[in-house]
Formats: C-alpha cells, structure tokens, sequence
C-alpha cells in the first residue's frame, strides 16, 4: 500500500515514475510473483525486487521507460551474470512507466480562463491559473484548477518555474498584459505556447518584435468565451501528443 501511496504523491507534485514488477517465476528466485518496486525520476527506489544486479538493470531500464513513455518486459536467469544470484531460476520483470497528468498553465483569470480551465479538466489536465488580482485567482473563480498564483504578468514564471512538459495558454484581460505574459512565457522551457485572440492580434503580434505561428480561437466564428476556448483544448490535446512546439 505504501508504493501506491508514494505514486499518488509523486503525481500530485508532476513526478514520474516507473513501476516494476515481477510477473513470473520459474524456479528458485530471490522473490516472488508480485513483488514491486518503485523507480522514481531521480533513479531513487522504494520496495525491492531482490537486490544485485537485476535490480540495477531495472533501475536502469525504468528510466528509459519513464523517459519514452512506453512500458518494458525484460527476462532474467538468475545464474552469476547478475550478480552471482545462483538461484538457477528465470524471473520476468514488467515496467510500467508512471506518467503524471500533463500540467495546463493559464495566464488569465477571466470568462476564457475560467471556460479554459473547465474543458481542461475534463481533457485530464493539471490546471494552474495565474492572475495579477487575487479576487478572480481563486477556486471560487475558477474551480476546476488546482493551483493558483497571484503576481505580475511579466513575472509570471519567476517563483512558479514550469516544467519542460507544460502547456502554456496566454487569455489575459488586454493586449498588454498578452504582451508581458508572452514574453514570459517564451523565457520558459514549455513546450507549448498559445495566445488566445483573434485575426487582428496576430497580425499584431509582429509589430512588436515577436514571431507566434497563430493565435488560439481566431478561426472560430462564435460569440462566447466557452466557444472561444474549444479550438484551443483541441490543439492542445494535439500538441500534447506530438512533439515539442511553441506556437498556436
């Protein structure tokens, strides 16, 4: 119960994980079916698969799995290659990468946000809402996020860095603070980045020294901001199954 405990947490703080267990035996084993360990992101461990060399080699193919996402089934004999374990049986090992929910950050605490946020979570995001007024960056506002945080535009990113791994939607109230949110936004390692606007702000976008590939919702002819943050959680569910891209 302990290492599922452990998962829950990891993911609640957007760490990966990966989780091997041993699915088969044949012969004498060091452990038994079923037994588990935990490889954080960090290479650290909790639980134990029966030490020496097997449990290296685990550790080692569970960062691989944690870093490409896909799970692994890798066979042992238990003869002195791994680490003179002479047990003379075979164990079969299944890793099971633990990913954490992909995390949406949205700079903008109004009616978009809010209608953002909402799609969002239902899309399986972590939601984070920053915002410069506290009365509108609360749950109360938003409910649907998790976290907020209440600064600057323009300082968005200086005590809540994001992950490579996150997603970036700019809705903020005005063209200016748009400005100083993207800015900020491109000094982070985010692999997404969007500005929800429409024609006229992409066309601006330019004129002030910064290149965008489009702008969230500027295709989509309807009245309301639910309607408006429909494109941008579609090009966000394409984008966070493809490969790394900034840009609408």
């Amino acid at each position: 119960m302990e290492l599922y405990e452990e998962i829950v947490r990891l993911k609640r703080e957007g760490r990966s994980a990966a989780l091997a267990t041993i699915v088969q035996c044949i012969g004498s084993s060091p452990q038994k079916e079923g037994a588990k360990m935990l490889v954080r992101d960090d290479g650290s461990i909790a639980g134990t698969l029966g030490g020496g060399c097997i449990e290296a080699e685990v550790i080692q193919a569970s960062r691989m799995a944690i870093r490409d996402g896909l799970p692994q089934t890798i066979p042992f004999e238990l003869t002195e290659k791994h680490g003179g374990l002479v047990c003379g049986g075979k164990v079969l090992v299944y890793i099971e990468p633990i990913i954490p929910d992909p995390h949406l950050v949205v700079l903008g605490a109004g009616h978009v946000g809010r209608a953002l946020s909402r799609a969002a979570r239902f899309s399986g995001f972590r939601i984070t809402v920053i915002d410069d007024r506290e009365e509108y960056a609360n749950r109360e506002n938003i409910p649907d996020a998790q976290t907020f945080v209440v600064t600057d535009f323009e300082r968005a990113f200086e005590k809540f860095p994001v992950e490579r791994d996150a997603y970036i939607v700019i809705a903020t109230r005005g063209h200016n603070h748009d400005l100083d949110a993207l800015k900020a936004a491109l000094n982070t390692e985010a692999r997404y980045i969007g500005l929800m606007g429409s024609r006229r702000k992409k066309q601006d976008r330019p004129k002030k020294g910064l290149k965008l590939w489009g702008i969230l919702g500027s295709r989509l002819r309807a009245d309301g901001p639910q309607l408006a943050g429909v494109p941008g959680r579609g090009r966000h569910l394409v984008a966070r199954r493809g490969r790394r891209r900034r840009g609408a």
